[in-house]
């Protein structure tokens, strides 16, 4: 029996495994490979420091995820070993395969930034990225009566780029819910010269965090964290004082990738931008946060390049060209407090434009435009995560940018 391994059951690897498990032939046994049975809805961390999520929504077993038709190994692994086509675990055993697909996402690095895990971490500086840091800064969030916050961005590439913005909104919302808003003084320190990576979305995003009276400190590249002082310093010489810090932390690749010297110095994989096929080794493909491609680390953007990744593997196997493209298509919604929500629709090459999405003319989704509308269909993804995105299914929007309903800048 000829085997796909998938490496990494998170929101890609779990995605495609229950797509391929309903695709390829019989002949065929999909193998998906992780360490341990919890599998987390990352884009809920966000919520959780604000008390809108528990615990429990945001944590499921693995094992209810997979199709039965999958193969799940919860194993310890060690590394991949290209040359033999083998993934070898810890202990000795291994497990060949015939074709590789490496979803093995994204790691924090807070210790990357030096001091910053040192004096005061979990207690005056916090992350959001990990569980463990979401339920900290909810504990720290609450007791928070008055002060400077500072949210910085140590590095990039980051998984969910718009994460931190959503967090400043939310913040200001919350604190003006319970009548402290003035007595808090909000901060973005970023190493970007604006508030976003795109410059459109960069303008607007910027001037709605003014209108909340959010100062943003651009070209900010975090050097070191004093925590005795409550300090960030920059490279250039800049420091910012804090009461409170939200460190989102430098990010790299997977240390398997790493172990196995198939990624760059970060543990990002060399990938095709537009195929998917892995640079470093023959027969394997990669999707999701673990890629070095230019497009957002998000779970739409992990689905959409599923599209690509399906039609592609079916045409290896049966000995075809892969002709499918991915165009870097990337769908987020932003949270920005007050039950209302932004939505951007952009690629490699096209910037976020308004209109409506996904029905031209009609919607029901705005995008570069809050609405209560996009705020329902934020929430509304957490029940798409669960039902419909992780289980493999197919949903009505193109993998492919559209220009249909938006209107050309």
């Amino acid at each position: 029996m000829k085997r796909i391994v998938i490496l990494g059951a998170g929101t890609a690897g779990t995605m495609m495994a229950n797509r391929l498990a309903r695709l390829v032939p019989s002949t065929w046994q999909i193998v998906l490979l992780d360490r341990d049975d919890e599998h987390l809805y990352q884009p809920g961390l966000l919520f959780l420091p604000f008390g809108a999520y528990r615990e429990a929504e945001l944590v499921k077993p693995r094992t209810q995820l997979v199709d039965r038709r999958v193969t799940l190994r919860l194993a310890d692994i060690d590394r991949v070993a290209p040359e033999q086509q083998r993934i070898l675990f810890k202990g000795g055993d291994s497990l060949p395969y015939d074709f590789l697909v490496l979803a093995t996402g994204s790691r924090i690095r807070p210790e990357a930034t030096p001091g910053l895990t040192e004096v005061g971490w979990g207690e005056t500086s916090f992350d959001f990225y990990t569980l463990a840091g979401a339920k900290a800064l909810r504990g720290a969030l609450e007791q928070f009566r008055g002060g400077r916050i500072v949210v910085n961005i140590a590095e990039l590439p980051i998984k969910c780029p718009v994460a931190p913005l959503e967090f400043l909104f939310l913040a200001d919302a919350y604190f003006t819910q319970r009548g402290l808003r003035d007595a808090v003084d909000l901060v973005f320190a970023t190493p970007l010269e604006g508030a976003f990576t795109k410059p459109v979305a960069s303008r607007l995003l910027g001037d709605m965090l003014d209108s909340r009276k959010i100062r943003v400190v651009g070209d900010f590249a975090a050097s070191e964290v004093d925590g005795a002082k409550r300090r960030i310093k920059s490279y250039d010489g800049r420091e910012l004082d804090y009461d409170l810090l939200v460190s989102i932390p430098s990010h790299a690749g997977s240390e398997i990738i790493t172990r196995s010297q198939l990624g760059d110095g970060n543990g990002w994989i060399p990938t095709d931008r537009e195929t998917l096929a892995v640079n470093t080794a023959r027969n394997a493909f990669a999707l999701g946060d673990a890629t070095d491609l230019p497009s957002s680390k998000a779970g739409a953007v992990a689905h959409f390049q599923g599209d690509v990744l399906t039609a592609n593997l079916l045409a290896a196997i049966d000995d075809r060209p892969t002709v499918a493209k991915f165009d870097g298509h990337t769908n987020c919604f932003i949270e920005t407090g007050n039950g209302k929500a932004m939505l951007i629709d952009f690629n490699y090459k096209t910037e976020p434009l308004p209109g409506k999405f996904p029905l031209p003319g009609l919607g029901p989704f705005t995008l570069l435009g809050e609405s209560t509308v996009n705020h329902w269909g934020k929430l509304a993804f957490k029940w798409l995560y669960w039902n419909v995105i992780v289980a493999g299914k197919e949903l009505p929007i193109d993998h492919q940018m559209l220009m249909a309903g938006k209107q050309a800048a």
